[in-house]
């Protein structure tokens, strides 16, 4: 098959046109490219993109490692004492709330600011976050924290994988290594992350003699700090990206201001009443979440493929992207709970004493990061080399998509045991098998959305893509809520099957979806 972006539609690879790296190339706006071969051979501009979502991960993951015992920790263990199946359902609503997010903030990318600015000021609004979950107390902490963390979060995802996009040509064969190597930079942050909150959690806890909830709150302070680090130098580097980086591609005209604001004070009213009342509470948060989420994503996909300013060939490239958003749904519902399950699975299930020393429960989060950082060069020289014999975008999606239903199975010879019952090493060998997914799915899907995307709705084509995580990090909470150590066979069975046979059906129809979009491959 051929490459995803490598070729143009003669069937050979491109040279010397926008983006392609040869001599003379040029950016996809049309400017001359000096740097082809300033960052391991991609744009040097991507070294700054890299830098400011490594930091955001950082706080994210770092923050998020924490988060769910922090919530179902008892109060003497510096916790808030929460039922743990709300509890996890509200990380669930949470993940997923920050990629819906991402709806909201493409639209303003698109329609007002540009996706330059929105990031910067998004990177401010999540640093405000990680701060109220440090100074303020309980639940007012975590619910002003999670909101601010989640809007901005929203924010830098789309509109950072947006930026990245505008480095490359739409037939640009270094696009899937590209942002295989800006994966890496999200994963050396997810990988410190809960490493040192974890370590800050332990260390500054009752055992040590510290006020159970010190360990908590220092760890969403560092969270903090790693934010303004990615500030800090995103700062310093945003004036080398490219022009079309801050272009408002398809402005709101004036006279439609008032009913858009009109539009979003109605919708922060109706859900300020919707939690006075109950009707949106803690053990409904995620499946609130997933309602919303399907609501948007098939309101976008029907604004899209209905826009009158997008030509056929762009239509028939966003049918494609339907099935791609179908897998994509069914792997994050998997994937994600290692932030609800898996960290469950970890406090009760996993032998985390090693030589007499046990390690922090948020480490555990850390390993997939591990993995990442190692085998995405490895992925990116993969697709490099192939160029294009490597395997299409849809067989790349079914793949991951079947892998991460095999992961689940590997759980199975563990269901049901006791305490400490599942070796370390075992779960470091699943978390490898779920990484395998993750690469094939999770780089490329960023890529396709750039690439399959028209060009009036660039930036949003993003955020359908982080619907379809959004929507899988929600369901992933309300799974959450079924797991129990008694029911583990039936549940990594089920789910593990579901996602297989989702991945096959996915395999067999790739050459249909193929077709669907029209020369991107």
């Amino acid at each position: 098959m051929s490459s995803s972006g490598g070729l143009g539609d003669s069937g050979t690879p491109d040279r010397g046109g926008p983006g392609s790296g040869g001599p003379g190339a040029e950016h996809a706006g049309g400017t001359p490219s000096r740097d082809s071969h300033g960052f391991f051979g991609q744009p040097w501009a991507l070294v700054h993109l890299f830098g400011v979502e490594m930091w955001e991960r950082f706080s994210f993951y770092g923050m998020q490692g924490i988060l769910l015992i922090y919530l179902y920790f008892s109060v003497a263990d510096g916790g808030l004492g929460m039922d743990r199946a709300a509890a996890a359902g509200i990380v669930g609503a949470y993940g997923g709330g920050v990629y819906l997010s991402t709806v909201l903030a493409a639209w303003i990318a698109d329609r007002l600011l540009g996706s330059e600015r929105v990031l910067f000021i998004s990177a401010i609004v999540i640093m405000l976050g990680h701060i109220s979950l440090a100074l303020l107390p309980g639940f007012v902490g975590v619910g002003v924290g999670l909101i601010l963390v989640a809007l901005g979060s929203g924010g830098v995802k789309a509109n950072a994988t947006s930026v990245v996009g505008t480095l490359y040509g739409e037939h640009d064969t270094r696009r899937d290594a590209g942002f295989s190597l800006f994966y890496l930079g999200i994963n050396l942050g997810a990988l410190l992350g809960p490493l040192l909150t974890g370590l800050l959690q332990t260390s500054f806890g009752s055992a040590n003699g510290f006020d159970p909830a010190l360990g908590f709150h220092l760890g969403f302070g560092l969270a903090a700090v790693g934010m303004a680090a990615g500030l800090i130098q995103y700062w310093i580097g945003r004036k080398g990206l490219p022009p079309e980086a801050s272009r408002v591609p398809n402005p709101l005209p004036g006279n439609r201001a008032g009913l858009v604001i009109g539009i979003a004070v109605a919708a922060v009213v109706l859900i300020v009443i919707a939690v006075l009342t109950g009707l949106i509470n803690a053990g409904n948060l995620a499946l609130v979440v997933i309602v919303a989420t399907v609501v948007a994503a098939v309101a976008y996909f029907i604004v899209i493929l209905s826009s009158r300013r997008i030509h056929d060939t762009e239509r028939s490239r966003v049918y494609a992207f339907i099935p791609l958003f179908i897998a994509s749904v069914a792997f994050w519902s998997l994937y994600q709970q290692q932030f609800t399950v898996l960290t469950i699975y970890s406090d009760s299930r996993l032998d985390r004493n090693l030589f007499g020393w046990e390690m922090p429960i948020p480490w555990v989060q850390s390993i997939n990061p591990v993995f990442i950082i190692i085998l995405s060069g490895v992925f990116a020289a993969i697709w490099t080399k192939l160029g294009a014999r490597q395997p299409s975008t849809p067989l790349k999606f079914a793949a991951g998509t079947a892998i991460m239903g095999l992961a689940f199975w590997l759980f199975l010879p563990f269901a049901g045991g006791g305490p400490n019952s599942t070796p370390l090493i075992a779960m470091i060998g699943i978390l490898l098998v779920f990484t395998i997914a993750e690469l094939l799915l999770s780089p490329v899907g960023l890529s396709a959305a750039t690439k399959l995307a028209p060009k009036i709705f660039h930036t949003q084509m993003v955020a359908l893509f982080f619907l379809s995580v959004a929507l899988g990090t929600a369901i992933s909470g309300e799974l959450a809520k079924f797991y129990s150590e008694d029911t583990e066979g039936v549940y990594f069975g089920v789910l593990g099957a579901i996602a297989v046979v989702l991945g096959v059906l996915l395999g067999i129809g790739s050459r249909w979806v193929l077709k669907l979009m029209k020369g991107v491959r």
